[in-house]
């Protein structure tokens, strides 16, 4: 099992910046991808980015992908995700996903990730 705790999130007015982290942790040996997803009140839990074990490969869904970076420590296992220009409709819980995959390929499911943190608020006033 792998361990995934997020931090990060908070009150910001539009227009301004976040950056969340995600600190994963589980075998020694492993590779696993990470990704962030949101979920605000009464609707699906939507992906937002995702990226490699390596930090080689990333995707950001096109909602946020010309304002939202998403990147990783690797020595660290910790990925980060660098929200600027920040609007009310980004309000939500947001999540950090982890699974083991050594490859490039960025899954975009929710079920497809079998390990999750806890949540941190992000909440985004106008």
């Amino acid at each position: 099992q792998v361990h995934v705790v997020e931090s990060g999130g908070g009150l910001v007015q539009a227009g301004g910046s976040l950056r969340l982290s995600c600190a994963a942790s589980g075998r020694t040996v492993s590779r696993y991808a990470m990704a962030w997803f949101r979920q605000a009140p009464g609707l699906e839990r939507e992906f937002v980015a995702g990226i490699s074990w390596n930090g080689d490969t990333s995707h950001c869904a096109d909602s946020v992908k010309d304002r939202f970076t998403i990147s990783r420590d690797n020595a660290k296992n910790t990925a980060y995700l660098q929200m600027n220009s920040l609007k009310p409709e980004d309000t939500a819980v947001y999540y950090c996903a982890a699974r083991y995959y050594s490859g490039t390929y960025i899954f975009t499911g929710s079920n497809e990730y079998p390990f999750w943190g806890q949540g941190t608020q992000v909440t985004v006033s106008s």
